[in-house]
């Protein structure tokens, strides 16, 4: 009997204590959300030197990004390659295998492993780009603004697209299409923590 009434004290303090612990952890924070409809990637190529401007209609966000714990949050990114809009010649090109070959390479990635703060609102996201089955490391200046419940990341770098093998054959040749391309983004989040 003092038994049987030992274990259920034993078990109701327990119950308690699992039940304060439970308590006293934070809540996990708000999932972060892409809102397409107010974000954009850009690009600008150079044929025979003149400017090609272009973008990409699909892309998708996957944000973890706290800028009070950098070490902890993560962004991944991706691109639909087959969304791409220079101009409806270019378009079907561009789908090809010495292009992008969407065929087997439908998505271009990036995914963050660091996360630095230059203060003001700026930062440096390293991570790897992956474009049509090449992997390179790639470091990213980012701008964050934050107003109405929104968060407006900015930012553009220079791609080499032959590091990429997009742009083969006799389109490696750097004189007939440039090898740098200026590639630009806003992508708006919602659910990111304040700066």
């Amino acid at each position: 009997m003092i038994f049987r009434r030992s274990m259920t004290v034993a078990l109701t303090a327990l119950a308690t204590l699992a039940a304060g612990s439970a308590l006293a952890q934070p809540a996990a924070s708000a999932p972060q959300t892409l809102v397409p409809a107010k974000s954009e990637v850009t690009f600008v190529a150079k044929q025979l030197g003149v400017p090609l401007q272009g973008r990409f209609k699909a892309f998708q966000a996957q944000s973890a990004f706290d800028p009070k714990a950098l070490a902890t949050s993560k962004i991944a990114f991706s691109l639909d390659l087959g969304s791409v809009a220079l101009n409806a010649d270019a378009d079907r090109e561009l789908s090809k295998p010495e292009w992008f070959g969407t065929a087997k390479f439908p998505k271009a990635t990036f995914q963050s492993s660091a996360i630095k703060a230059l203060g003001g609102g700026k930062f440096e996201v390293a991570g790897k780009l992956t474009l049509k089955g090449q992997a390179h490391d790639l470091v990213v200046p980012v701008q964050v603004s934050q107003a109405q419940g929104l968060s407006t990341a900015t930012g553009s770098f220079v791609l080499k697209r032959l590091d990429f093998k997009v742009g083969e054959g006799d389109w490696a040749d750097a004189s007939i299409v440039a090898n740098d391309v200026q590639v630009s983004f806003k992508l708006v989040l919602q659910g990111v923590p304040a700066l």
